[in-house]
């Protein structure tokens, strides 16, 4: 019983490891590539530290299918229809990571935005990038929100300050006489926990994390704790038997050296 106890336990701290938070991560941290060019997704705990045992990368193509990838997943010649699509972390108990969307294009345009969500309050900067070097005569370039045109500038970037929900959507730009890039979803988290209220879909997360990890714990606590309990009962009974048996000797000796005497 003690052995199996210990088996539960140890798989148990297995399950837990399972559902470590995990993101995934994309290099260079951009959702946009021309085509043949390179990148690498890959799968990182919480507080970083390169690639993690028992995580792979899974990525889903615009046609729907699936197809498993190592960590770090590297592309080094990207094409649109094989590595656009959208990419997550999985492990081998089945937990997975956040998903990113991945857009490669034969365009002449792509859109420098950040792959992983911005936080909230923070900035960014959103770049237009043409894929040949961009001519001097050049007066605009657009940028869109959903389809809506949100800032025209005579530089290829434009800065968005203090971050909030509202920014979320899908970004795009053209160059004028250049070309037009690919959408990309812009996402929008809230601050660590401390700086502000979390958002409901995070509560919600991190509830879930942890009941699904503490449920398993209290059971296995429950279950060592009546294993503890019946060993300690036995030990007790064979205590009072001994004891009960040793003062049975004792006063069959004492009654025998009385007859002596």
């Amino acid at each position: 019983m003690e052995v199996t106890a210990i088996y539960l336990f140890l798989w148990l701290n297995s399950l837990h490891s399972a559902y470590t938070l995990v993101s995934v991560t994309v290099a260079p941290n951009r959702s946009q590539f021309f085509k043949y060019e390179r990148f690498s997704v890959s799968c990182e705990g919480e507080e970083g530290g390169g690639a993690l045992a028992g995580w792979i990368v899974m990525k889903k193509m615009e046609d729907g299918e699936e197809s498993p990838c190592s960590s770090p997943c590297s592309i080094t010649a990207a094409f649109p229809a094989t590595d656009s699509g959208d990419y997550w972390c999985q492990s081998v108990l089945g937990a997975t990571s956040n998903s990113v969307n991945i857009a490669v294009t034969d365009g002449s345009v792509i859109l420098h935005s950040p792959v992983l969500p911005v936080m909230e309050g923070g900035a960014v900067t959103l770049l237009c990038v043409p894929k040949e070097k961009a001519p001097p005569f050049i007066l605009a370039v657009n940028f869109y929100k959903d389809g809506l045109l949100v800032s025209r500038s005579s530089t290829p970037q434009i800065t968005v300050h203090g971050i909030s929900r509202s920014d979320e959507g899908f970004y795009k730009c053209n160059v004028s006489g250049g070309g037009e890039s690919p959408s990309s979803w812009l996402r929008v988290r809230a601050p660590p926990a401390g700086q502000n209220a979390p958002s409901p879909g995070m509560t919600l997360h991190r509830l879930v994390c942890h009941v699904t990890v503490g449920v398993p714990y209290l059971v296995s606590t429950i279950i060592l704790g009546l294993i503890y309990r019946d060993r300690k009962k036995g030990d007790t009974h064979m205590c009072t038997d001994t004891h009960t048996h040793i003062h049975m000797m004792l006063s069959t000796c004492r009654s025998t050296h009385t007859y002596i005497f």
